[in-house]
């Protein structure tokens, strides 16, 4: 605009009259009246032939205001970059305290879930199942339940013990810049990537293994397992979490390995098993029955109940003890290998019709129960009810 033009021309021919004439023969033009705001700045003269000749700069108030103004607001990049950077690492130093914070709560669930079902299994008691039946009580006292004889709460109860202890103890440090993930960091990468296995794997079981029945505690450690192991990746870079691939993979194949390999140990009628020779011998059972189990005895006998097992199997005679001695006698006992374990041998034909899935097992009422029994609960499934109680006393 002309207004604003710079170092611009004009002529100046002086006359009788206190005042300039403005010549036309102007290269660049100002106004012919300047406004308030605008004033002509005059830098210099120069004559020539009876002119003069005088630079200005046509410069608004505003501007000038503006441009002394713009050296005391104009902001300093090296004054933000330290506000910028603090700023940025507290809010870092939140978001790692509050996922440790997760992670030790989790943890701690973890641990009381897991205290209480090893608790059950060491005490052979019935476990409190929210969802009614008593689906809870056969998956935790099934073949799966234990890891080479160890009971699998156990080994649970372990770890999540030892992820609410880091994460307590991590969520107290404070971070450091360009130092990497600590020690305690990539233990526990490895432990809840072995936890997270491990649940998987469980609930691929639960949904072979144990069709239809329900465990709301497998289900709650699987929600706990996943939860805290993809908490703990998501701190993690894709450059970081690429270096400890090997570390996943690694783990991730020993529990598989261990898992499967305990497991095909323990399950009746496998290859192992009938490898080895064993002839058939006779358990005994050195408890006395009450009246109660005698009564319920008869019961189930009334109604068909059946009880598979094998001679070989501790669990069978485990369940036959909670019955004693004479109310053994009179339950319906399926021996499904009745002339011993040898190279080749086969379960008997009973066994094989009912599709056993491990020892022992009851078929009440067309319901195939898996894993030892409570007397209780026996009770309950089959309807043996208060009246049929009342007799035995």
């Amino acid at each position: 605009m002309a207004a604003a033009a710079s170092a611009s021309f004009f002529s100046i021919t002086p006359s009788s009259s206190s005042s300039f004439l403005f010549s036309n023969r102007t290269p660049f033009l100002c106004p012919t009246s300047f406004p308030a705001t605008s004033l002509p700045q005059f830098k210099r003269r120069v004559p020539v032939l009876g002119h003069v000749l005088v630079q200005v700069n046509c410069v608004s108030e505003r501007s000038k205001q503006a441009a002394e103004s713009e050296p005391e607001t104009a902001p300093s990049p090296s004054s933000e970059s330290p506000s910028s950077s603090a700023a940025a690492a507290a809010d870092d130093d939140d978001a790692d305290v509050s996922a440790y914070k997760w992670i030790a709560a989790l943890g701690g669930i973890g641990l009381m879930e897991t205290a209480y079902l090893t608790y059950l299994k060491l005490t052979n008691s019935d476990a409190f199942c929210p969802t009614g039946g008593g689906s809870c009580t056969t998956i935790l006292t099934s073949d799966y339940s234990s890891v080479f004889g160890v009971p699998l709460p156990l080994f649970g109860m372990l770890a999540y013990g030892l992820v609410a202890n880091l994460g307590l103890q991590l969520g107290r440090e404070k971070r450091k810049f360009d130092t990497g993930k600590s020690n305690d960091e990539i233990i526990l990468v490895g432990i809840t990537t072995s936890m997270a296995v491990a649940s998987a794997y469980f609930l691929y079981i639960l949904s072979t293994e144990f069709a239809g029945e329900s465990c709301l505690y497998c289900l709650a450690s699987a929600t706990l397992s996943f939860s805290l192991f993809f908490i703990t990746i998501k701190r993690f870079g894709l450059q970081e979490l690429q270096k400890l691939f090997g570390l996943q993979l690694s783990v991730a194949s020993l529990v598989v390995i261990v898992l499967t390999a305990s497991y095909n140990t323990a399950q009746p009628g496998s290859s192992s098993m009938l490898e080895t020779e064993i002839p058939y011998f006779e358990t005994e059972i050195t408890k006395e029955s009450s009246p109660f189990a005698i009564a319920l005895a008869k019961h189930l006998h009334s109604i068909g109940a059946k009880l598979y097992g094998a001679f070989w199997c501790s669990h069978c005679l485990d369940q036959k003890e909670f019955f004693g001695r004479e109310a053994a006698k009179i339950l319906d006992y399926v021996e499904c290998f009745p002339d011993g374990v040898n190279k080749g041998t086969k379960m008997a034909q009973a066994c094989v019709d009912a599709k056993l899935e491990g020892f022992p097992t009851w078929i009440i009422d067309g319901q195939v129960l898996s894993g030892e029994k409570q007397l209780s609960e026996l009770a309950t499934i089959s309807g043996f009810g208060l009246e049929d109680k009342a007799e035995t006393k």
